[in-house]
């Protein structure tokens, strides 16, 4: 079978596989979705390759990113996380996931679910886009990402919150001839 793909996702095969298999698939569970907002946040400034290859070290190094335990992070852990060859070693990036899971856990027992938040954004519903533009961020995104940072939420800047958008399925932007479309 031949599958049309995303140009982008032709790279390599890790990223044809996130393609076919991850990416615009919609997420409406809260761990997922907080881990793919701290993945999205890791990227800042790196390949989202990069960061997919190293995913699996990541969440080992992090606790599997549960935001229970992040929060109990002390000096201790970050100067661990900082020696650890897992972990993008930018300070501020590993604070940002303890402050990240201090406003996730906020988030969630103030409304009850990360996903509500975030999908009420959509009205509940996936927003598909033309194909044929290639935009990094839209109204949407821009107030997100605000009312993200708000909530004391770091590394949620307009254009990693549209990409997480895409990635969790609250956007599809396949191209027009992809066949995921």
């Amino acid at each position: 079978m031949n599958i049309q793909r995303c140009k982008w996702a032709n790279s390599s095969e890790l990223m044809k596989q996130y393609h076919d298999e991850i990416w615009g698939v919609p997420v409406h569970n809260d761990q997922e979705l907080f881990e793919m907002l701290i993945l999205e946040g890791k990227s800042c400034g790196l390949s989202w390759e990069l960061i997919w290859k190293r995913r699996k070290g990541i969440k080992l190094a992090f606790d599997g990113l549960n935001p229970e335990i992040l929060v109990t992070y002390d000096d201790q852990k970050f100067n661990e996380l900082m020696k650890n060859p897992l972990v993008i070693k930018h300070r501020l990036k590993i604070e940002a996931v303890v402050q990240n899971a201090k406003a996730y856990l906020k988030l969630n027992k103030s409304i009850g679910s990360f996903s509500d938040f975030l999908w009420s954004y959509t009205s509940f519903k996936t927003i598909k886009n033309d194909g044929k533009q290639h935009i990094t961020k839209n109204h949407i995104s821009d107030k997100l990402s605000k009312d993200l940072k708000k909530l004391g939420f770091k590394f949620v800047g307009s254009t990693i919150i549209y990409s997480f958008m895409q990635a969790v399925g609250m956007i599809n932007d396949h191209e027009i001839d992809c066949s995921k479309r």
